[in-house]
């Protein structure tokens, strides 16, 4: 027997559909999952809607259960939640993580999978990737006890880098963020605020996450001198345009890239992508994470909501997608 599912597709940039799939029989070492959420990853997501993916990115850029081919069509994302309905005893009937695009249920490698703990609702679970993200810039970084830090793009990503540097002891965080009503947002996750033209300088240590050039010239304006930012930020085909005469040499500044797809280099002969998983969902069993959530809607209206957090007309930290169906059987 068969499951017929539905899955999300960027027909073209701009355009979104939902289309019918057949799914496969799970065979061995593989697992049955029907959604519960997913996310929307919005930096990623919407730059990859508007077709704003370089040529020489496509590859790089596949997400791990990407079909089709950039611009269009394209089956893209990588935020789901849902419950293994079939494959091995020891997964059945647990909610998982997986890094698959917007689907109502799919078939993949059991090893795929990362277990979500008990305490975790399915709604915060969404937000492993992201999490998984911080945690490796982090480790890129390794911020130290008493640092003084900003964190520079008040979106997702670099929310989730706030809340984890604000646990380390001694660090003092500032968001900062074109948008005053993220000081709501910060003061959730226990960290400072600031306006660009207001935030403190001589920071230690900047994470830069904003994915705009003006971002990126405040956080190296925001360095103590022989500072560094870590720039998590993804532009797409966006050109980057930065001031660098003033204190960027005589400073000593730096700026690295932190990128999820590799283990960051101080931990990747001790902890695999799986250990690094693991540790994301073990962190949300802080419900300060659920700040983050900030709008929810049905699978079907996933075309539309894409193109309303492309044109900037859906404001939204992370929103999610629920699901209500189960795949049905055809012979």
């Amino acid at each position: 027997m068969s499951k017929d599912a539905r899955a999300f597709w960027l027909r073209e940039p701009g355009v979104g559909e939902i289309r019918s799939v057949t799914l496969p029989v799970p065979g061995p070492g593989e697992a049955l999952v029907r959604t519960l959420r997913s996310g929307v990853s919005r930096g990623t997501e919407t730059l990859v809607f508007g077709g704003h993916v370089p040529e020489s990115q496509w590859p790089a850029m596949r997400a791990p259960f990407q079909e089709g081919d950039f611009p269009g069509p394209v089956k893209y994302g990588y935020l789901s939640v849902g419950v293994v309905e079939e494959g091995p005893a020891g997964l059945r009937g647990r909610t998982v993580f997986c890094l698959h695009p917007h689907q109502t249920a799919f078939v993949v490698p059991a090893a795929a999978l990362a277990v979500v703990p008990e305490d975790v609702p399915a709604s915060r679970a969404v937000l492993a990737g992201t999490v998984e993200t911080a945690v490796n810039a982090l480790w890129d970084a390794a911020p130290l006890v008493g640092d003084r830090v900003a964190v520079v793009g008040a979106g997702m990503v670099g929310c989730c880098v706030a809340r984890l540097l604000g646990q380390v002891p001694g660090v003092r965080v500032t968001l900062v963020d074109v948008d005053h009503t993220r000081a709501e947002v910060a003061a959730a996750l226990g960290v400072g605020f600031a306006l660009p033209g207001e935030a403190a300088g001589g920071r230690d240590l900047v994470f830069h996450t904003s994915a705009t050039s003006a971002g990126l010239q405040t956080s190296l304006d925001l360095l103590a001198e022989e500072g560094t930012v870590i720039e998590l930020s993804w532009y797409g085909d966006a050109e980057v345009h930065l001031s660098l005469g003033g204190a960027f040499h005589s400073g000593r500044l730096a700026v690295r890239a932190s990128q999820v797809g590799t283990v960051a280099a101080v931990r990747r002969e001790r902890r695999t992508h799986a250990d690094r998983m693991r540790l994301a969902l073990e962190l949300l069993r802080d419900a300060a994470f659920d700040v983050l959530l900030t709008g929810e809607s049905r699978f079907e209206e996933l075309p539309d909501v894409l193109q309303e957090l492309t044109s900037g007309r859906l404001s939204a930290l992370c929103h999610t997608i629920t699901y209500d169906e189960e795949p049905s059987c055809s012979a």
